[in-house]
């Protein structure tokens, strides 16, 4: 797993031990980053369910103004200083220790762009959408990778489902900040 470009282009990245985390695969961090590849440069990014933080690194060596890292597992979290180190991109980032709901739980932060991608499967999309509807800028994107088929709400709070992308076993559903009003 490599950063694709940008500052760090080209550096290594280092995957957390076993089988907890699930990295994002090359194809679909290439996907993902052509959909919003005019919206990175100066953005505020909150990359939840960290793992790694190649997502988050990745928008950071693009130009991203900022980057808040969120992980429950220190075994992530480690792995995670270790990129950010080597990638010199440190600077920027915040690496915060909680589960994705507690963080939210109390955030005050606006973010532009969010990635979000929860174990499959196991129904924790709505909350976490629930939770970014009201810190995600007014038509910023929140950036869902899940398991192919798995079914998401259409609209939670000031978040609007704005398109899915298939690719192989995965899933990847943006959700826009503004596009609804409840």
């Amino acid at each position: 797993m490599r950063v694709v470009t940008g500052t760090a282009k080209g550096y290594r990245l280092e995957t957390p031990p076993g089988q907890d985390t699930r990295p994002t695969s090359a194809r679909v961090k290439e996907a993902v980053f052509s959909i919003i590849q005019f919206e990175v440069e100066g953005a505020r990014v909150l990359d939840l369910f960290a793992g790694s933080g190649q997502m988050g690194i990745e928008a950071l060596s693009r130009g991203a103004r900022s980057c808040v890292f969120v992980d429950q597992s220190k075994a992530s979290q480690t792995v995670l200083r270790r990129n950010l180190s080597h990638t010199r991109l440190g600077e920027n980032a915040r690496l915060v220790s909680a589960d994705a709901l507690s963080y939210l739980a109390g955030a005050k932060e606006p973010v532009d762009i969010a990635f979000v991608d929860p174990p499959y499967r196991e129904g924790l999309l709505p909350a976490v959408l629930k939770g970014l509807s009201g810190l995600v800028s007014e038509g910023g994107a929140v950036l869902c990778e899940t398991a192919k088929g798995e079914p998401l709400p259409a609209q939670v709070g000031r978040l609007g489902l704005h398109r899915r992308y298939a690719y192989g076993k995965t899933q990847i559903t943006v959700y826009r900040s503004g596009a609804w009003e409840e």
